[in-house]
């Protein structure tokens, strides 16, 4: 049986659009569908779509809603299907799992298998992207925002951008300096198509720490058309290194974002680990 999770909150979507998707799942004579009404109920109709005996499990939303799912699944036989419907859709897009929902749900139940790695944070995984800085306080006024979609993603992080203060990390025991922000990559974007690490490979049982140094806003508006172009890595205000672990020394009850959604540290050290090939997924 397919267990179909679906998030008819994710994105831009409208409700027509979410009826349609609905439909279109019904037209799988093996389904079951989960809808969601508030934040971690994926992660419970997950835990009983296993019970029910599910083939496989299908999330229907956006990387908030894809990491609900995938964290029951992590190191499980039981494989992960991405119908990307979300604001940013990072993994499905390092994934190349098509946007159209049609398309995505074709994939879904016909598409290979394979197994990515998961990244953790204090024992917490993430599949795309983590960070604190200046991405987190974006995600923190996001989320509280009334609209989804790029647009309003796009004005949260100008309105961020004119009233952020760079935050003070020390990283793997190192001296406490000051940064614009820190991303801990799996995947290669945040969604979008912005490339915080265009070289990161997602079967290689490494992350990538994606440190960003002091910027004023000059500095900031050339960076972010360096996301989109993938040459971030060419910025003199950026440095990249690979690694299996670290620790971050930084503050509690502290933005953060682990893919794209909004929380707050539950401590002053975070502890990054990476469990290579962990997640089965279907692309």
């Amino acid at each position: 049986m397919n267990h179909y999770i679906i998030n008819p909150h994710s994105g831009a979507n409208n409700k027509d659009t979410f009826l349609r998707i609905i439909t279109l799942l019904k037209s799988d004579p093996h389904h079951y569908i989960w809808e969601t009404t508030e934040p971690l109920e994926a992660v419970a109709f997950t835990q009983k779509a296993i019970e029910k005996g599910a083939t496989r499990i299908i999330a229907v939303g956006g990387d908030g809603t894809i990491n609900e799912v995938a964290s029951v699944l992590v190191g499980k036989a039981i494989p992960l299907g991405i119908i990307p419907v979300g604001s940013g859709n990072g993994l499905a897009r390092h994934l190349n799992i098509p946007l159209n929902y049609k398309k995505a749900f074709q994939k879904a139940l016909v598409g290979a298998s394979i197994k990515i790695d998961v990244g953790h944070i204090n024992h917490r995984p993430f599949f795309c992207t983590a960070g604190i800085g200046f991405d987190a306080a974006v995600a923190h006024r996001f989320a509280n925002t009334k609209g989804r979609g790029l647009f309003n993603y796009m004005k949260a992080t100008v309105i961020t951008l004119f009233n952020y203060k760079p935050i003070q990390v020390g990283i793997n025991n190192g001296a406490n300096e000051k940064v614009f922000s820190l991303s801990i990559a799996n995947a290669n974007q945040f969604g979008n198509n912005a490339y915080i690490s265009p070289f990161s490979n997602i079967q290689d049982g490494q992350l990538e720490l994606v440190k960003i140094g002091i910027l004023n806003k000059l500095q900031a508006g050339i960076l972010a058309v360096r996301f989109f172009k993938k040459n971030i890595h060419h910025s003199n205000n950026v440095t990249l290194q690979s690694c299996q672990q670290a620790s971050i020394h930084y503050l509690k009850n502290a933005p953060i974002h682990i893919d794209g959604e909004n929380l707050l540290t539950d401590n002053e050290l975070l502890n990054i680990t990476i469990c290579p090939l962990a997640l089965t997924v279907i692309v």
